[in-house]
């Protein structure tokens, strides 16, 4: 056998693993639509929003009016934290509640050494949240768009479930070109890594959770640490699912009751948010990275090159029939987003752009630029700039 056929071989095999051996990830029918059967709880419990917000004007007032018309039955607070917001954000937040009484604004104070922005800044609206008759939290983004009954629809979640988690991955915005073809890969790559029928198996170590859209047991969160035991996590929304997961059973789903808001018109504008947290996902390991690399270059890049170059016909009969597990395991994400499905055949192409993103995730975190957001550093990068003081 050729190196090439064994090459397709491999990635055949690879893809029979990720179709049958993934629980089923790629179907991306791991979501809320089953939210209007399930029970109501015997007493609805009071909830306490936080939506930390950094430059936010754009969005804020509709996330801000969208959870203010949300038609759950019991106590509802809405605390939105400014974090040092130089465009008009507290304004637009206070002029979007429309002096609705459920409504308040915190001002947030500068990051401390060893914090991410986010983080500290829900760590203060937690604080400033106090304690109380709130048996849970809401965490949600400042660009983020919530049907009606989307946060009714969690709580019944997670009474009926006794869980201590809950998370929507929103619909992701998709109308410019570069998110039409980008964006559904991200949905599809994020479930590859994170089965969602994994994350919710009590049994199983995987744990996950989309930041955009996070219900929280309060006592539970509270015993687990607060935001304190992760304040320097990059990947925020899965270092809390970790926590919580070893508190108790969490759930993760696709949604459409909530969406973000936040446009990605150009392919750069999907890279840097990529590139912001792929390498800490790989815990900032060259082995790890190069592996990555490795495997997506196997499972998604080689398929097509031995379908079309390969000289032997067992090599090529390989690499098609890897492109074709392939493009059927995309086929549903892309419908899911209303996308043709033969935009699937195109993903080793999107899958490449990917790997580019990963790679200058590596080299940007080398150069000291990793992780920045809204022109803050991470807690790594303090790490290091505290060291180099320390020398001089």
């Amino acid at each position: 056998m050729t190196a090439a056929a064994l090459l397709a071989f491999a990635a055949l095999a690879a893809w029979a693993v990720l179709l049958v051996g993934r629980g089923f990830f790629w179907l991306a029918r791991d979501d809320d639509r089953d939210a209007p059967a399930l029970p109501d709880p015997a007493a609805w419990p009071a909830v306490a929003v936080l939506v930390p917000a950094r430059d936010e004007a754009a969005t804020i007032g509709e996330t801000v009016r969208s959870l203010l018309a949300q038609d759950y039955p019991g106590p509802l607070r809405l605390l939105v934290v400014d974090d040092r917001s130089a465009d008009g954000t507290a304004a637009a937040a206070s002029a979007a509640a429309a002096g609705d009484r459920r409504f308040a604004l915190l001002a947030g104070g500068p990051r401390p050494p060893g914090w991410t922005g986010k983080l500290w800044a829900l760590h203060q609206g937690f604080r400033a949240a106090g304690g109380g008759p709130t048996p849970f939290l809401l965490l949600t983004d400042a660009d983020i768009r919530h049907a009606p009954d989307s946060l009714r629809s969690l709580v019944k979640r997670a009474c009926a479930g006794d869980l201590v988690l809950a998370s929507l991955m929103v619909r992701l915005r998709c109308e410019s070109p570069a998110e039409r073809w980008l964006i559904p890969a991200f949905v599809f790559f994020f479930g590859m890594i994170y089965p969602f029928r994994w994350v919710r198996n009590r049994t199983a170590r995987t744990a996950a959770a989309a930041g955009g859209c996070v219900l929280l047991r309060r006592d539970a969160f509270a015993a687990a640490g607060g935001f304190a035991a992760i304040r320097g996590a990059v990947i925020d929304d899965c270092a809390l699912a970790r926590l919580m997961k070893a508190r108790g059973p969490i759930w993760l789903g696709l949604s459409e009751r909530a969406e973000s808001l936040r446009p990605y018109p150009r392919a750069g504008d999907i890279r840097r948010m990529v590139a912001r947290t792929a390498y800490a996902q790989l815990g900032y390991s060259p082995a790890l990275l190069a592996g990555a690399l490795a495997g997506l270059a196997l499972v998604f890049l080689a398929p097509p090159l031995l379908a079309l170059f390969a000289e032997s016909v067992a090599a090529r009969l390989g690499g098609a029939l890897a492109w074709a597990a392939m493009a059927l395991a995309y086929a549903p994400t892309l419908r899911r987003f209303g996308l043709p499905v033969l935009r699937a055949a195109a993903l080793p192409l999107v899958a490449g752009a990917y790997a580019l993103f990963t790679l200058d995730s590596a080299l940007a975190e080398r150069s000291g630029r990793g992780g920045m957001w809204k022109g803050e550093s991470n807690p790594r990068s303090d790490a290091a700039l505290n060291r180099a003081t320390a020398g001089n």
